[in-house]
């Protein structure tokens, strides 16, 4: 149940982060113009997170989106601090949950690896 709670805490998060990047708001606007790397990162990073976020409410997707979700926060961590000077808690805090979940969902992930080894 628990782990239910935090799939559906995190896809909201990502859910309203995502369509925030998608959507242009000025704030996520300045951050990926601070980062440098152009606005086509700020569309893939929304459209990434929002996926993740349907991927953790769909039960057999919530692994793999959860897994693929600690990716980008670790992503997000590196470049909090490497690159924009700021706080790398709340990308950590997000990463850990989303840890949480793949790791309760693990066996999603080794069905997922025995499948893409054949």
């Amino acid at each position: 149940m628990a782990v239910w709670a935090v799939r559906v805490a995190l896809a909201v998060q990502f859910g309203v982060g995502g369509a925030g990047k998608l959507a242009g708001s000025d704030q996520m606007v300045r951050m990926f113009d601070d980062i440098g790397a152009g606005h086509w990162l700020r569309v893939l990073v929304g459209v990434l997170e929002v996926a993740g976020a349907v991927g953790l409410l769909v039960p057999r997707l919530a692994g793999p989106a959860a897994a693929g979700l600690v990716g980008l926060m670790i992503g997000a961590v590196v470049t909090n601090v490497g690159i924009l000077g700021s706080s790398p808690i709340a990308p950590l805090a997000f990463g850990v949950l989303a840890a949480v979940v793949a790791y309760a969902r693990r066996q999603q992930l080794v069905v997922l690896g025995r499948s893409v080894r054949r």
